[in-house]
């Protein structure tokens, strides 16, 4: 049996597009697994890097003022990134207008915030968080519109908006 070998030159192009496709397919799952590391500092480097507000509702689990954020009334198209560690989290076609005066969003980008029971302040809630540093965002409620009926509630101080 005779196997039938190509000229070199249509080898090396056969293995350039093999390498060529592995790359295309592999490369957005490799970008998104480097930017989901977990990152962990300890409270004083958190203190070093972050500004005093965004220490304090991050870290410390704070809440903003209604109406005071950067972010309630912001209209612009972008990602919403985690203001301590800048993971994406929330597109802007899934904000909202909820008439609370914090930046309400429909849903987050799949799989990067997660959430659990919170109590605090007299209050059955739950509460939102970066699942890169774990820092606290805000609250999500089930009284937002359609199609998800969810209302993540944030606080602007969490957040950094990369502007398309």
């Amino acid at each position: 049996m005779e196997i039938e070998t190509l000229p070199l030159p249509a080898q090396k192009s056969r293995a350039a597009f093999r390498l060529f496709l592995c790359f295309w397919l592999f490369l957005p799952v490799i970008d998104c697994w480097s930017n989901s590391e977990n990152l962990t500092l300890s409270d004083e480097e958190w203190r070093k890097k972050l500004s005093s507000e965004c220490y304090r509702v991050c870290r410390e689990k704070g809440t903003e003022r209604p109406f005071k954020g950067k972010y309630w009334n912001c209209h612009e198209p972008g990602i919403y990134q985690c203001a301590a560690c800048g993971y994406s989290l929330f597109r802007s076609e899934d904000k909202f207008d909820s008439g609370t005066g914090w930046p309400s969003f429909v849903r987050p980008i799949a799989g990067h915030v997660t959430s659990k029971p919170d109590s605090s302040d007299g209050m059955e809630r739950i509460e939102v968080i970066c699942s890169r540093c774990d820092s606290h965002l805000g609250h999500v409620f089930n009284d937002g519109p359609k199609p998800t009926g969810k209302r993540f509630c944030l606080n602007s101080a969490s957040l950094d908006l990369q502007k398309k």
